[in-house]
């Protein structure tokens, strides 16, 4: 099965999400990424026990620290489906490309 999503979909593959951390996510948008997301594990079912709510929490946080600085926090979200659900994947990516789309492109890009 070939999933279609878009082409400017970076993959960077980590072995749980837990190990994402805030300096990634932000280190990401201060690069110039428009916005990023995390597709983590179904809650309850981290085969690291809580790697995806560690994850999520992190999203949070920089999602707070972002509207201290004036970006829009929906730059950065967090998604949970099973590594079984690749046409979900697709689908959420080509949301999340849509919604920021919507929102243009990432003022620090220029910077």
């Amino acid at each position: 099965m070939r999933l279609e999503y878009p082409g400017n979909v970076k993959i960077i593959r980590v072995p749980c999400t837990g190990k994402v951390d805030v300096m990634h996510l932000l280190r990401a948008i201060q690069k110039g990424a428009d916005g990023v997301y995390c597709v983590g594990c179904l809650e309850g079912t981290c085969h690291y026990n809580e790697g995806n709510f560690r994850c999520r929490e992190r999203v949070n946080h920089v999602r707070m620290l972002l509207e201290e600085v004036g970006l829009e926090s929906d730059r950065v979200r967090m998604y949970n489906l099973s590594s079984g659900e690749g046409p979900t994947f697709a689908a959420y990516a080509k949301e999340m490309t849509e919604h920021i789309k919507g929102l243009g492109p990432n003022p620090l890009k220029n910077k």
